[in-house]
C-alpha cells in the first residue's frame, strides 16, 4: 500500500574490521579505475598501496618525469646551455626519486610478483644504463672528451612505465603485437617499389635524361628507390615526373600506374591492416581488463558479504561506508541515488550483482543540481514575480531569444571586417558591446546565478569571460587615447582579439556546434593518450637526430650577408634545394628546433629535401633516418591515431547509452527528480520546478530519500571519467557479457585470494 513503511530483510552481520574495509575499498578503487596493479592483502601492504595511489605521489613522479625529459633542453647540445655538473645532479635526483617510487611498489606487492613485472626490470635496467653513462661520460669530459650521451634516448622508458601510463603502454603493447601482422603487406609494399625501380631504371636509365638541377636522371637504383618512395607520399610530385614526362608523353604512364598502385591501393591497404589488427589487440586488452575488473569486484564482495537466507549480501551500512571511502567526494544525494539503483527491491543490502557494476556506476557522471530560489525572489518577491518580471524572464527562455542574438552575433562579424578608424564602426562596436551585457545582465536575472555560473557550466563561463574583458579592455583603451599619454597598441590588440573571439559565442548560442566542440573535448583523453605515444617517439628520434646532426646545419640569422648564411654554414649545401629554399632553421641543434624539424617531416611536404640536405653534410646512409621516421610515425602512428579518433568521436557522438547508465536515468525518472538534457542545456534549470513533486510522499520519507529532497539529477552521458571507459564503451557491443574469461596467472599473482564458495540456491 502507498504510504507503508518499507519492509526489509535485515542481515544479521558481524563488525567490520577497518582493515577489511580498506581492502574491500582498494579492490572497488582498481577496478574503477582499471588499475591491475597485484598488491599484497596484508594491512601494512594495503596501507602503503593507499599511499601509492595517492594523488600527491602520482603528481610527483610525473613531476620527475618531466624534469628528466626536459634536461635536453639545458644539456649540449643546448637551447639554454647548463654545466654538466648541474644537470647530472638534477638527473641523479630523478632517478633516484624513480628508484624510490620502484622501492615503494616493491613494498605492496610480492617478491615474485615484482621480478615478473617486466615495467620494474624495464626501470631498473634504465636507471642502472642512465648511471653507467654519467659516469663515462662525465670521465670523459673531465679529460676534455666529447662522447656521445646515448642513454638519454631511454629516458621516456620512465614515462611508458608509470604506473599511471598504462593507456600508453597499452598503445605500445597493440602496435608490437600488430607488428608481425602488418609486415607481410609492408614487405609486399617494398617489393612493388623495387620492382618499378628496375622498370624506371630500364626505361630512363640510358636515355640522357638530366633533372633541372642538370643532374643525371635515374641512373642509381638506390636514388630511384628512395624518389620513388618520397612520391608514395606525393611529396615531390610532380617534380620526380617532369623529366621523363618532357621527353615522352607516355612515360607518364609509368609514374600513373605507380601512384595508382602504391599510394593509393597499398597505403588504403596498410591503413586497414594496420588500424584493423590493432583494433582487434586492443579489443582482447580491453576485454581482459573487464575480467579483472569483475574479479576485483568480486574479491571486495567477499570481504564484505553476509549470510542471508540462501544468498550472500553487502547490508547498507556496508556499502555506504565502502562507497564515502571509495568515492569521498560523492555527495550525500548521489550517493542515496546509487543505493536507490543497487538496492533493487530496498531490503537494505546490495546483492552481488548488483554489487558488481558498482565500480561502473561510480564511472558514470551524474549532474546533481540543487533547485535554489532566485536571490531577488527572496529579497524582492513581489517585484520578481510581477507580470512585467514574469514577462521578461518568459522572453529570455524563448527560442526568439538566442535568434536574435544570433543575428547579431553574425552582423557583428561583419563590422569586425571592416575598417576600425571609422567612427560609425567605432560607435557600432559599443552598441554591440552593450547588447552582449544586456544579454549577460538578463541571463542573470532570469536564472538562479549559481546555477547559471556553476562550476561545470563551462560554456556560461566563457561566454560570460570573453564578455567582461572586451569591456574592460575597450574602456581601458578609449581612456588611455582620451589622455593621449601612453602607446595603447597592446591594449587594442587585446581589444581586437577579444572582439574576434566574440564570434565563438555561436557555439555556444547553436547546439550542433556545441555538441560537436563538447564530443571532441570529451574524446581528449583518447586524444592524449596517442599524444603522449607521438611525444615518445618523438623525444626518441629527436635525441637521436640531436646526436646524428647537431652542428651540421646552422641558422646565421637573417641577415645574408653574413659568410655562410646562404649555405646554412655548411659548404656541402652548395647548389642544393635545401639551401635554396632557406630552410636553415630546421636543424637538429636543439631538442626545441628538433621537435620542430620532426613534425615538419610529419606534415609530409618538402621532407625528402630535408632528407636530401642532411644526407649532404653527413653522408647517404642519413637518409634511413628519415624513411624510419615517416614509417614509424606517418605510416603507423598517424593512420592508427586517425582512424582510431575517428572511431572513438562516433562512439561518442551517437552512441546509445549503456546498459549501466539505462539503468541510473531509468532510477532518476521513477524517483522524479530527473532532468532531461535538452532542460539545462543554458545551464540552469527551468524555473519554478516544485521541489516537492519529486516522487515522494510524507508517510513513505525515510533517511535515504530525505538526501535527495531537493535535487535533481542528469547523467552527462557523453562525459567519460576515463579512457578505459571510453575505450570499453567502443567495444561493450563486441564483448558479449558470457564470454570465456582469459586465462589468468596463479591468484598470488593478482594479489586477490580464493573466493569462498557461494551458498546452494534453493529452488522451488
Amino acid at each position: 500500500m502507498p504510504g507503508a513503511p518499507r519492509q526489509r530483510s535485515e542481515p544479521l552481520e558481524e563488525p567490520l574490521r577497518q582493515e577489511d574495509l580498506l581492502l574491500a575499498a582498494a579492490y572497488v578503487s582498481d577496478a574503477q579505475y582499471n588499475r591491475n596493479v597485484p598488491f599484497e592483502t596484508s594491512p601494512q601492504a594495503v596501507r602503503l598501496y593507499y599511499l601509492y595511489n595517492h594523488w600527491m605521489m602520482r603528481v610527483a613522479t610525473y613531476f620527475f618525469i618531466c624534469v628528466d625529459l626536459s634536461l635536453a633542453l639545458f644539456e649540449e647540445p643546448a637551447l639554454f646551455p647548463l654545466p654538466f655538473l648541474a644537470t647530472s645532479m638534477v638527473e641523479v635526483l630523478c632517478l633516484t626519486a624513480f628508484f624510490g617510487r620502484l622501492l615503494h611498489f616493491a613494498k605492496v606487492t610480492s617478491p615474485k610478483v615484482f621480478w615478473k613485472d617486466t615495467k620494474n626490470i624495464c626501470i631498473l635496467v634504465t636507471i642502472a644504463l642512465t648511471l653507467v653513462d654519467l659516469i663515462i661520460y662525465g670521465s670523459l669530459e673531465a679529460v676534455n672528451i666529447h662522447s656521445i650521451r646515448w642513454s638519454r634516448a631511454l629516458r621516456p622508458v620512465f614515462l611508458i612505465n608509470c604506473p599511471d601510463s598504462r593507456q600508453i603502454r597499452r598503445a605500445f603493447r597493440s602496435i608490437r603485437k600488430t607488428l608481425p601482422d602488418i609486415l607481410y603487406v609492408f614487405l609486399l609494399f617494398m617489393f612493388s617499389m623495387l620492382i618499378f625501380s628496375l622498370m624506371a631504371l630500364k626505361l630512363f636509365g640510358d636515355r640522357g635524361l638530366k633533372t633541372r638541377e642538370g643532374s643525371h636522371y635515374f641512373t642509381n637504383i638506390l636514388e630511384i628507390a628512395f624518389e620513388l618512395y618520397v612520391l608514395v607520399t606525393t611529396a615531390n610530385s610532380p617534380d620526380v615526373m617532369m623529366p621523363a614526362y618532357d621527353a615522352n608523353w607516355w612515360y607518364s604512364l609509368y609514374f600513373i600506374t605507380y601512384i595508382i598502385i602504391n599510394t593509393y591501393i597499398f597505403m588504403s591497404v596498410f591503413l586497414a591492416v594496420v588500424y584493423n589488427n590493432y583494433r582487434k589487440h586492443l579489443k582482447n586488452e580491453l576485454r581482459t581488463l573487464a575480467f579483472l575488473k569483475r574479479h576485483k569486484m568480486l574479491e571486495a564482495f567477499s570481504i564484505l558479504r553476509v549470510h542471508v537466507g540462501a544468498e550472500f549480501v553487502v547490508p547498507e551500512a556496508r556499502w555506504r561506508q565502502l562507497v564515502k571511502l571509495v568515492a569521498p567526494d560523492t555527495s550525500s544525494s548521489h550517493l542515496e541515488l546509487l543505493l536507490q539503483i543497487c538496492d533493487e527491491g530496498q531490503k537494505g543490502y546490495v546483492d552481488k550483482m548488483n554489487f558488481v557494476r558498482l565500480a561502473d556506476l561510480l564511472n558514470i557522471q551524474v549532474i546533481t543540481i540543487s533547485i535554489r530560489a532566485h536571490p531577488l525572489e527572496t529579497w524582492i518577491p513581489r517585484v520578481y514575480q510581477s507580470s512585467a518580471s514574469l514577462w521578461i524572464q518568459k522572453m529570455v527562455r524563448h527560442r526568439v531569444f538566442v535568434w536574435v542574438y544570433d543575428i547579431i552575433i553574425l552582423i557583428n562579424a561583419i563590422f569586425i571586417a571592416l575598417d576600425e578608424k571609422n567612427p560609425f564602426i567605432s560607435y557600432a562596436e559599443w552598441l554591440f558591446l552593450a547588447l552582449y551585457v544586456i544579454e549577460i545582465l538578463l541571463k542573470l536575472y532570469t536564472y538562479e546565478p549559481r546555477a547559471y555560473l556553476g562550476r561545470k557550466k563551462f560554456w556560461n563561463w566563457f561566454d560570460t569571460l570573453i564578455i567582461v574583458a572586451a569591456l574592460l579592455a575597450t574602456v581601458a583603451n578609449t581612456f588611455i587615447q582620451s589622455a593621449r599619454k601612453y602607446n595603447s597598441q597592446q591594449i587594442l590588440d587585446i581589444v581586437l582579439i577579444l572582439r574576434v573571439l566574440r564570434l565563438l559565442r555561436v557555439i555556444v548560442s547553436i547546439q550542433r556546434f556545441r555538441v560537436i566542440v563538447t564530443t571532441l573535448i570529451n574524446i581528449g583523453p583518447t586524444m592524449l593518450t596517442f599524444g603522449g605515444l607521438v611525444s615518445v617517439v618523438y623525444y626518441v628520434f629527436a635525441i637521436i637526430g640531436m646526436e646524428m646532426f647537431h652542428g651540421k646545419v646552422r641558422f646565421l640569422g637573417p641577415n645574408l650577408t653574413i659568410p655562410g648564411a646562404l649555405l646554412c654554414g655548411n659548404p656541402a649545401l652548395k647548389d642544393s634545394e635545401f639551401a635554396r629554399n632557406g630552410y636553415c632553421k630546421n636543424n637538429f641543434n636543439d631538442l626545441a628546433t628538433a621537435l620542430v624539424t620532426l613534425l615538419e617531416l610529419t606534415v609530409v611536404n618538402q621532407w625528402h629535401i630535408l632528407a636530401d640536405g642532411f644526407a649532404r653534410v653527413t653522408h647517404q646512409a642519413a637518409r634511413l633516418y628519415f624513411i624510419g621516421f615517416h614509417v614509424v610515425v606517418v605510416i603507423l602512428i598517424v593512420n592508427i591515431f586517425i582512424a582510431f579518433i575517428l572511431e572513438a568521436f562516433f562512439v561518442a557522438y551517437s552512441l546509445e547509452k549503456s546498459e549501466v547508465e539505462t539503468a541510473i536515468e531509468k532510477k532518476i525518472q521513477e524517483l522524479g527528480v530527473g532532468v532531461q538534457e535538452d532542460e539545462d542545456k543554458d545551464g540552469t534549470l527551468i524555473d519554478n520546478m516544485d521541489v516537492k513533486d519529486n516522487g515522494f510522499s510524507r508517510d513513505d520519507e525515510d533517511d535515504q530519500r530525505k538526501a535527495l529532497k531537493g535535487s535533481y539529477f542528469r547523467i552527462a552521458s557523453k562525459k567519460y571519467r576515463t579512457v578505459d571507459a571510453l575505450l570499453q564503451r567502443m567495444f561493450e557491443c563486441e564483448i558479449a557479457p558470457e564470454d570465456e574469461a582469459p586465462a589468468l596467472d596463479a591468484p598470488e599473482r593478482l594479489g586477490q585470494r580464493q573466493l569462498p564458495p557461494e551458498p546452494p540456491t534453493l529452488r522451488a
